[in-house]
Formats: C-alpha cells, structure tokens, sequence
C-alpha cells in the first residue's frame, strides 16, 4: 500500500476489506543502501497503519530484502541486520516475502540466512516463488530448503504466487498455498476459482496486489463474486476469503480477529 493513494484506503473499505497485510516487497527500482530500507522499514511499521486507521482498517507488514534484491549479498546482510529491530512492531506479522527471483546461489543463500531469522525470532513466514519458466523449479527448490532446515513448520509457512502446476505441490506437503491475483499476470479471478474447484481449499487464500505497477486491490471482492456466480455458498466464499487468513494469521498472536469488537 505504501505505492498506493487514500483512494484506494476507501475503495476497499467500502469493499468489506477487514485487514491488511503488506509484505516488504520491490519498490520497481534496486535500492542501493541499507539506510534506504530502513526508512522502507518505518513507513511499514508506523505510516502506513495511520493511514489505513483513517479508513477503519488494521494493517499489518511483513519485514525482510526481497529475492529480486537479494543478489547482492552485502547488502542483503545490512538490511536483515536491521530487522529484529522492527520485529517487535505491533503490526509486524513475520519475515517476508523471501523465496528466490531467479534461483541463483546468492539469492539461496539469504533465503536461507531469512528462515534462520524467522525461526530464531518464531516469526512466521512469507515466501514468494518466481514467474514464468523458473516458478516449478524455484519453488521446489524453496521447499527443499525449508524442508530440510528441521525447525520450520510447514503450517507457519505460506507460500505465495502459486500457479496450477505448483499449487498441488505446495499443498500435499503440508504449506499453506497463496494465490495472487493481478489483472494482467500471476492469477486473474476466473483463473484462481478455477483452480480451487480442482482441490480441496484449506490451507489456501487469495490475495490482491497493491504494487507500483498495474494491480487491483479489490481483486478479492471480484474473486469472491466470481465464485458467488458459479453457485459457491456463502459459507465457502467466507471460508476462503475470511477464515482460511484468519486461521493462518492468528498463529501470530499480534493479529486480531477484526470481527471481534475489543
């Protein structure tokens, strides 16, 4: 949200939206120091939930240097060196979104420093896979990885950007499955519901994009309608779009249940 106007505070608030969680992701530029990060860092943790407060919505981050930014590995260093910092933010929900850009051995080796992290600080996490033709073999390289580590909890996990020739993979071995809705790449509505009448729906969530580029963050609502013109039930519709994140998020005991009046 922090690439978005108040406008769009609005249109999801008159939308129903309940909560939102934005992971630390690219800005659409590389950033060339960690001091830049740590501004990134603060607007997360202490702007951005003012602004959304204004609309009647909780916001929540996820913390960490992004795959694409990865690369370049001092750098990577300094930034996560700042993270536990922030990690005792109100609004901060765990390390993410990590995972790998293109695969390559600089970007393994902070997703690796990354789940150290999280495990150490009993963050949750939030993983991003990589699009087009790396998406199958990254993304089974991210769960190797958190396989063999030996302290994640696949049930602590989601794994984001998953598509139809991942998301049966992330599903089988006990992850959570994201799927990201974009208007023109990752997964349109029609696409996502498509995908969730192939399998069962636990341990799944849609998600919006709210990025620099070409994105809609009502994208949920209009998947939700989608699935209300195929005949799903009220009751399904709630369970994908408000039970199954309130299920997962509530493992991080800084997350409320924003249906319950305090």
């Amino acid at each position: 949200m922090v690439s978005r106007t108040t406008d769009d505070y609005e249109s999801m608030a008159l939308a129903g939206c309940a909560a939102i969680c934005e992971p630390a992701f690219w800005a659409g530029f590389d950033r060339k120091s960690a001091d830049g990060f740590y501004d990134y860092f603060c607007q997360l943790t202490r702007h951005e939930p003012k602004r959304a407060a204004k609309y009647g919505i909780p916001h929540y981050s996820w913390l960490c240097i992004n795959p694409k930014e990865a690369e370049d590995i001092g750098l990577a260093r300094e930034v996560m060196a700042l993270i536990p910092e922030f990690l005792q933010a109100p609004n901060v929900l765990g390390i993410g979104e990590i995972g790998l850009n293109k695969n390559t051995r600089n970007e393994l080796q902070i997703l690796e420093a990354h789940i150290d992290l999280a495990v150490q600080h009993k963050q949750l996490i939030l993983v991003h896979t990589p699009h087009l033709e790396d998406k199958r073999k990254g993304t089974r390289l991210i769960l190797d990885i958190l396989k063999a580590h030996g302290k994640v909890n696949p049930e602590r996990v989601i794994i984001d950007h998953v598509e139809e020739h991942t998301f049966r993979e992330v599903v089988e071995q006990g992850f959570w499955a994201g799927i990201t809705l974009y208007p023109e790449s990752k997964a349109s509505p029609q696409r996502a519901v498509d995908m969730l009448e192939s399998i069962s729906a636990q341990r799944v969530w849609l998600n919006s994009a709210c990025d620099w580029g070409h994105s809609d963050p009502l994208a949920v609502p209009k998947a939700a309608l989608e699935m209300r013109r195929r005949g799903h039930s009220v009751e399904v519709v709630d369970r994908l779009i408000y039970q199954n994140p309130l299920q997962f998020l509530s493992q991080c005991a800084k997350f409320k249940d924003p249906g319950v009046i305090a």
